[in-house]
């Protein structure tokens, strides 16, 4: 079982509702759970991530990987980027900053479903606040020792051709149906087939 926190990205928004989280599935034979809110953020809001983690996902049900969507959201509404902490409290955390909010999720989902974490970025696009929180989410790693799904920094999706990227990508936030198929989706199995391989997560990029 594998539980999807995040907003339009991971809803599939510009493709009908329909995501790399049901096209992996499809292709791995994967049970799932997507709690995902359009326009919703990882940082205190009305249904924030925390807000839909905590009652979105039943505690009582094993998860073997929790992967979260590195908010868009955030960036484009300027919140706070916060300060990476030395505890691993969760109510020490400033869930009103983006490092604050994903330290939460990090011990929240450790603490509750003790099952691997794994973030996953957006592909480039020109915004300075998520570089911040792209290149804030490995500081984070290296404390929580996290997985990261990164397309921001993957150098083939980065030079994409101009072609293809209006094929796969809406605008510069939304994948389309095709975008998620042929683009998104080939990443996220590869990563998850070398987790299940190694067994462990893998820290890095693919």
């Amino acid at each position: 079982m594998i539980f999807y926190l995040g907003s339009s990205v991971t809803y599939g928004s510009a493709a009908d509702g329909k995501s790399f989280v049901e096209y992996l599935a499809e292709r791995t034979n994967s049970a799932y759970i997507k709690e995902a809110v359009s326009g919703t953020m990882m940082t205190d809001s009305p249904e924030s991530y925390i807000e839909r983690m905590k009652t979105g996902f039943d505690r009582n049900v094993s998860c073997d990987y929790f992967i979260c969507q590195l908010s868009t959201n955030d960036a484009t509404q300027k919140r706070p980027l916060g300060d990476l902490t030395l505890s691993q409290e969760e109510n020490e955390f400033d869930t009103g900053t983006v490092i604050g909010a994903v330290e939460y999720i990090i011990s929240y989902v450790r603490r509750t479903w003790n099952c691997p974490v794994i973030f996953f970025t957006n592909v480039f696009w020109d915004n300075q606040e998520y570089a911040a929180m792209v290149e804030a989410l490995y500081r984070i790693q290296k404390k929580w020792q996290m997985g990261i799904i990164d397309l921001w920094n993957n150098p083939e999706m980065k030079n994409v051709s101009e072609k293809l990227y209006k094929k796969y990508m809406a605008d510069v936030i939304h994948p389309t149906a095709e975008g998620y198929l042929e683009w998104w989706t080939p990443v996220f199995e590869e990563y998850l087939q070398n987790v299940n391989r190694n067994g462990k997560i893998i820290a890095g990029d693919l």
